[in-house]
């Protein structure tokens, strides 16, 4: 093997064109889905406080907002729903006229081939904030998959593209297949939170979603964030059980993971850029202690880089727009 002198790595980093030319990973908006939240109401569109240019969206405001998407080539968007009413069974998650049910019919009638992707868990919907049936202050896993297939089923018949359950009750795939198959909706495919954990990270969302738990916390049904041969046998589950597209979240903290489960599993991959990595960004780039663009463009390579072919994030528009501008 030649050394110095005759190698020089750093003659393929002279110019930004050869550069580019042996580039080994790439961020394509193609990549990239867009989480919004969604809530009830009419003429709503409100900023979340600590998740700066992300905002709140009632069903009738939201075609100009999926019109702008779907013009930045952005391909998917991930729909959270916020409900006026909640209750312990979080009956407004599979009500036909639900929040999510119906922006679903709004924005397949404002862009069709824009593909929805609806996010099945019942946190945002119940009064105690926990992600299942409580029962004696514990979640309920067995009492809860029935309403999360409910809850499946009732976005897929309204016209949702994927459903992605990230509840984490073990099983969960499974019954939501079975519950699609037999509806007849054998063709829609499961992402699946397959690996999701007990993350700090999730601060903003609780403040855009309203799914504060009001007792306790999550940790006994999400993963423990030190475990990794964990979070293999998490996805192995899921697949078995169905699954079709797997994800890891957070992203940034568990990139390990990420290229952990890469390696092992020949399945497409995905990874969330949750709202405390997103929210961290805008702050110390509002205090001008970062270059935001590059540290947004770095954070979206080191994912795709670890091994995900797909980056849920919160920062798609402002990368579908630098692309275009270039």
């Amino acid at each position: 093997m030649a050394i110095f002198p005759q190698v020089r790595l750093r003659r393929l980093r002279r110019t930004e064109t050869l550069r580019a030319l042996v580039r080994e990973n790439r961020v394509e908006v193609g990549d990239l889905v867009y989480p919004m939240f969604i809530v009830e109401g009419k003429g709503i569109k409100e900023e979340i406080t600590s998740m700066p240019g992300i905002f709140r969206y009632s069903p009738d405001q939201l075609p100009l907002e999926i019109e702008e998407v779907a013009r930045l080539k952005i391909p998917a968007v991930l729909l959270f729903g916020i409900p006026e009413h909640k209750d312990e069974n979080g009956s407004s998650a599979y009500h036909r006229e639900g929040v999510v049910q119906q922006a679903i019919g709004v924005i397949k009638n404002s862009v069709p081939e824009l593909i929805v992707i609806t996010d099945v868990c019942l946190c945002e919907y119940t009064s105690h904030g926990h992600c299942g049936v409580v029962t004696n202050e514990q979640v309920d896993n067995d009492q809860t998959l029935p309403l999360l297939a409910k809850m499946a089923v009732s976005h897929v018949e309204v016209g949702a593209d994927i459903v992605a359950p990230s509840d984490m009750m073990d099983g969960r795939v499974k019954v939501i297949r079975e519950s699609l198959d037999e509806k007849g909706f054998q063709h829609i495919p499961i992402l699946s939170y397959a690996a999701k954990y007990a993350s700090a990270f999730y601060g903003p969302f609780r403040e855009a979603a309203e799914s504060v738990p009001q007792f306790g916390n999550r940790r006994g049904y999400q993963m423990d964030p030190p475990n990794v041969r964990e979070a293999l046998r998490e996805v192995e589950q899921d697949i078995a059980e169905g699954a079709d597209i797997i994800m890891i979240k957070p992203a940034l903290a568990y990139l390990d993971v990420i290229r952990q489960v890469r390696d092992a599993f020949n399945y497409p991959l995905a990874a969330y850029n949750v709202s405390g990595e997103y929210a961290m960004v805008k702050a110390a780039a509002q205090r001008g202690w970062i270059d935001e663009r590059r540290v947004i463009l770095e954070t979206l390579t080191a994912i795709k880089r670890a091994g995900a072919e797909i980056i849920l994030t919160y920062h798609a528009k402002e990368f579908a727009r630098w692309l275009q501008d270039e």
